[in-house]
């Protein structure tokens, strides 16, 4: 080689060193200014940015120490539910009877919905799986059975992921709330119902309910809700525990807001389900002669009965259409399901603690540590689950070559120019996803704080990020 080459090889060579440096120097300064901003004085900070050819930490720091992470969780269990389940999973919902029907069409016996824990019955976002199709359905195949008259009962079959349906750590604040709605193998329009609200007239008078949507007559709604002052917003919480019928509405609703109300979570979406299915035969002449129940609620220990025939059957959307949702609009009830059907599927007993298990092992099995994995739910509303960045970014990066990838990238949401799936509850901010720079350099970036103060953290932490660009 001569010297006139060789040169050049050394040129291309440092500037090549230069070019991966440069990244590195912008991170370091950034991070800086970062920890040392006052609304971080007493936070801790992780940071963990990936090369995301090789796998290699291009940057990192605190990477190693398990934090909060609110919703960038469901990073992990979407990529464990496309590992397990598969991304044509689809959960059915059956609609049988046992006893037999009569020649005038009564049915001497029950009407039974069984639930295999499908999120999205009667959900509005998916054509086939909303509230109208889905009672369409079951009222049409009743109609074709013959059934004129129910001598028994109305049953929802909420028995495959037991009673608990709440994980274990999540706070009271939320648990009232659609963000906090409770699993149940038998869900309903998402687990929620509306309160639309109307404020008062002047600041500290009483906020008057408008509308339930739709109607919730067996729960009785308690509102000490007052008028907040113009421009501060839904400051409103409902306080509605899992099966109870007495819900409080607490805190303020702002003259002014520019939405309807708020969303509640359904105490026991197994009795909501059927309690719709009751009402929508009742007005069509079908009538029944118990009021509707649930598997839960057979107190006297009983099983169900024998079905004697299947009606009809709900398919759901596919499972990388369910995960398109979780993740691009966080929804909780997504991740908790999920879990526990991680658990049915791996031949556990389908909870929480059994898909976190499962979950965490199934990592474990593939590299990760488990002690970098402490997850107590699957989307993330739990402020005990811990997880370090090195471990989220590591599964990031490992994904990458499923078949699946593809879907699980596009469920990630735009953020700051990035896929990133952005994470919050109570003084926690995280953001975990994907980049690729204009130079067409990839990472994988997962940057989390905890116990930081006052508003606005995100802007400092895309300042983080924005030193890949």
């Amino acid at each position: 080689m001569n010297r006139f080459k060789a040169s050049l090889l050394l040129i291309f060579l440092f500037s090549q060193t230069c070019f991966a440096q440069f990244p590195i120097v912008k991170l370091a300064q950034a991070y800086q200014d970062l920890v040392t901003d006052n609304q971080t004085k007493y936070a801790i900070t992780s940071i963990c940015i990936l090369d995301a050819n090789t796998g290699k930490i291009i940057f990192a720091k605190n990477e190693d120490k398990g934090l909060a992470t609110a919703s960038t969780l469901k990073t992990i269990t979407s990529a464990t539910a496309f590992s397990i389940l598969g991304k044509d999973f689809q959960y059915q919902t059956t609609l049988a009877y046992s006893g037999k029907i009569t020649l005038d069409g009564t049915l001497q016996g029950d009407l039974i919905i069984i639930g295999t824990g499908d999120p999205t019955l009667g959900s509005w976002r998916y054509e086939q799986s909303k509230e109208n199709v889905v009672l369409t359905q079951w009222v049409n195949a009743v109609k074709a059975a013959g059934i004129q008259k129910i001598e028994g009962k109305i049953i929802g079959d909420d028995s495959l992921f037991g009673s608990q349906s709440m994980p274990e750590g999540w706070i009271w604040q939320d648990m009232g709330n659609y963000y906090g709605a409770g699993t149940s193998s038998l869900t309903w329009r998402e687990n929620q119902f509306d309160i639309h609200l109307k404020p008062g007239a002047t600041v500290g008078s009483s906020v008057n309910i408008s509308k339930i949507v739709p109607a919730m007559p067996y729960i009785q709604v308690i509102n000490e809700l007052k008028t907040g002052p113009a421009g501060s917003g839904d400051n409103a919480y409902g306080y509605l525990p899992p099966y109870s019928s007495l819900a409080y509405l607490r805190g303020t609703w702002g003259m002014g807001i520019g939405k309807n109300g708020i969303s509640l979570a359904v105490p026991d979406p197994a009795f909501d389900a059927a309690y719709r299915l009751q009402d929508t035969l009742k007005r069509l002449n079908i009538q029944s002669n118990h009021v509707t129940t649930t598997r839960r609620l057979n107190l006297d220990g009983s099983t169900l009965p024998a079905i004697t025939q299947k009606l009809a059957t709900i398919t759901s959307p596919s499972l990388s259409e369910i995960i398109y949702w979780f993740n691009k609009k966080s929804i909780n009830l997504y991740g908790e399901q999920l879990l526990k059907t991680i658990a049915w599927k791996s031949g556990k007993t389908p909870s929480t603690r059994g898909g976190a298990a499962a979950e965490v092992n199934f990592w474990a099995a593939k590299g990760i540590d488990k002690d970098a994995l402490n997850i107590l739910d699957g989307s993330g509303l739990s402020p005990g689950t811990r997880v370090t960045t090195l471990a989220m970014a590591s599964i990031l990066f490992q994904v990458q070559k499923e078949v699946w990838f593809s879907d699980y990238l596009n469920s990630f949401p735009e953020n700051n120019g990035m896929k990133l799936k952005s994470g919050s509850i109570n003084d926690v901010s995280a953001y975990a996803g994907y980049y690729t720079a204009a130079n067409g350099n990839k990472y994988i970036a997962v940057i989390n704080i905890n116990n930081y103060s006052g508003s606005g953290i995100s802007k400092k932490l895309f300042k983080v990020l924005d030193a890949l660009k």
